[in-house]
């Protein structure tokens, strides 16, 4: 089991899932977060502390968002960052780019008042 980050997370990017997990193994795209599958040590600190419940354990994702495994995972293949397995977030492995379905994504609505 692993944990991944969905749609939810687009345009938020809080990052107090980074700060809490213990092997920094989320990593910060332009538009979301991500979590690096074979780093994630399941935890669960992540899912506790998300204020957009955007975590998910790779067997509970709702259907919907089932895409979103793969999207986690290719984000750091040579198709999107070419990071493979960097070994903990930090300032060289901070991405602009997102993976092409989050890159694709419609912006999310800003809230008026």
């Amino acid at each position: 089991m692993t944990y991944i980050i969905a749609s939810t997370c687009i345009d938020v990017k809080d990052g107090a899932c980074q700060e809490v997990c213990p092997v920094e193994c989320i990593y910060e795209g332009g538009r979301m977060m991500y979590i690096q599958p074979t780093e994630c040590i399941n935890c669960g600190l992540c899912l506790s502390v998300c204020p957009v419940d955007a975590i998910f354990s790779d067997e509970n994702i709702p259907e919907h968002e089932a895409g979103f495994l793969a999207v986690n995972d290719e984000f750091f293949g040579p198709a999107v960052t070419g990071w493979g397995s960097p070994g903990g977030a930090s300032r060289e492995f901070t991405a602009s780019i997102d993976h092409p379905v989050v890159a694709h994504h419609p912006a999310a609505a800003l809230a008026t008042e």
